[in-house]
């Protein structure tokens, strides 16, 4: 498997505008206690101290730049990083992982936390999230994490990876399209889903038969750690 950078400055979208002074509110950072802590610490292991790093800069810089709204502070460790972090399950050992959509590094930087025998890229056409990616990946000494401005079908062209990650990013009809083309032999597609999953793969039929995938299957994972276990999609890519 590999990649290259591609240059997609010219087709990316343009810049965010300017977070409002509401999002600037300094908040509090959530506490790790309890469950959630003992959690946690089954899914990053000696990492730990690098997984509260990020949602350090999630309460703060990334609600600064907008990347996420105040409100979602109280449960990022549980609704969202733990929430995406026990997907990492599911990757082969080694892998090399697209995350579409990155945004806030959810999925993709707490799964990068999660599994660091696995490399990372992390596609984000908008500038400022891009941005505020490489200033956490820098400051994490992600070193087996790039990221690459664009959209995924911008940058399909010079990519070759075992597993691509989503989550929030569009149906599952409309990305399958999206994200296929990034796998050029055998791989998967694993999108983080909530309680339409099973509608979403029905909705897909007509898709899946055109890039001649098997059914996607539901998975949840983490029944064992989480309050609120996460769902997914798994769907199989078969190109040659």
């Amino acid at each position: 498997m590999w990649w290259s950078r591609p240059v997609t400055e010219a087709n990316a979208e343009p810049r965010e505008g300017i977070p409002s002074e509401d999002s600037a509110r300094p908040v509090e950072i959530p506490a790790l206690t309890g469950e959630t802590r003992k959690a946690a610490e089954t899914i990053f292991g000696d990492r730990l101290p690098l997984a509260e790093r990020f949602v350090e800069h999630l309460a703060t810089t990334g609600i600064e730049w907008g990347l996420l709204g105040p409100r979602e502070v109280p449960r990022l460790w549980e609704r969202h990083v733990l929430n995406c972090a026990v997907v990492g399950d599911l990757l082969p050992e080694g892998a090399l992982v697209a995350d579409v959509g990155s945004g806030a590094g959810l999925p993709g930087l707490a799964l990068a936390l999660a599994r660091p025998d696995c490399t990372f890229i992390l596609i984000e056409p908008l500038e400022r999230r891009v941005a505020w990616l490489d200033m956490v990946v820098e400051d994490l000494e992600l070193d087996k994490v790039d990221v690459i401005r664009g959209r995924s079908e911008q940058v399909s062209e010079n990519l070759d990876v075992d597993v691509v990650t989503a989550r929030a990013v569009s149906a599952l009809k409309t990305l399958i399209p999206l994200t296929v083309p990034l796998v050029k032999g055998e791989g998967e597609l694993i999108a983080i889903k909530g309680r339409s999953a099973a509608e979403e793969i029905t909705a897909a039929a007509k898709v899946l038969k055109k890039f001649r995938m098997t059914t996607p299957t539901v998975e949840i994972v983490g029944e064992d750690l989480l309050e609120e276990p996460t769902t997914v999609v798994r769907a199989p890519i078969r190109r040659r």
